[in-house]
This record gives structure tokens, sequence and C-alpha cells, in this order.
């Protein structure tokens, strides 16, 4: 439990929750597509089916991977244990960049390549890096914690 204390542990800087929201704004959109499919994304069944039979992905990774980038998204917007969900994400998108690296580095603006390359990977990673060294921040349930606990 102490271990959990220390890595929920955060200060009253506000450049996390700019991190917080850019990157949820961004994620949520992406996770939403996949559990609800709106915003263009194709649901659960229809991704689950395109992960294991298009990706090779097996069921219970891609069930995995899609459940951790909803709930971790969710944790990140309320600044909930963050470092946690950060580094959840991290690995997520490291192993999802590597799905996209035979699509070259950028990302298919003009609908000329086969899919997606792997730079907004880098982005969401840099931005999760960045949030497993600060933390939640100010406005974030793990700093109401950090708070309570000092009281």
């Amino acid at each position: 439990m102490h271990y959990l204390k220390q890595l929920q542990k955060t200060d009253d800087n506000k450049a996390s929750i700019m991190l917080r929201i850019s990157f949820s704004i961004i994620m949520f959109a992406h996770a939403s597509g996949k559990v609800f499919g709106i915003l263009g994304g194709m649901g659960f069944e229809k991704t689950i089916y395109h992960m294991t039979h298009n990706m090779g992905i097996p069921y219970f990774l891609a069930f995995i991977a899609i459940v951790v980038e909803f709930v971790s998204t969710l944790g990140i917007i309320a600044g909930y244990h963050t470092r946690i969900n950060a580094f959840l994400l991290t690995i997520l998108m490291f192993v999802a960049s590597t799905f996209h690296f035979k699509n070259g580095f950028y990302m298919n603006w003009f609908g000329q390549k086969a899919g997606e390359g792997f730079e907004f990977h880098i982005l969401v990673i840099g931005m999760l890096l960045a949030l497993l060294v600060l933390g939640g921040g100010k406005y974030s349930l793990d700093n109401r914690q950090t708070t309570k606990d000092l009281k």
C-alpha cells in the first residue's frame, strides 16, 4: 500500500492538467471509437475482429488492449493513479507503434499509403512519459489524495 501512495504522490504543478487534457481529448476519441463505435470508430466487436483476424493479435490481448486504452484514459482525465495509467498506456502505445513501422514515420495525410505511420505514437508516448514524471498535478484526484495525506 505504501508503494501505491508513492506512485500516486504528486505536487501542485499545472503542466500536468494541460498534458492530461490534451492527451485525453485525443485518446478518449480513439478509445471511445473502439468501445462504442463513435467518432468514426468501428465499435468493440469490429475492433476485436480487426485486431484478431487482420492483425493476428490473440483475443485476450486484443480485449486487454481495448480495456486498458479506455479505462486508463478515463483515469488520466481524472488524474487518478496517473503514473500507473500513463505507464500502462506507454506500453500499449509502444506495442501499437510496432504495427505501424511498416507504414513509415508519417501519418497517412494524403491517403497514399496502406496505413498510418508511427509519428502519432511517438507524440503520445512523449506526453505519457511526462505524466509519468510529473504525476497528476494540481487538479487531479492524485493531488487531492496527496493533500489529504499531508493533513
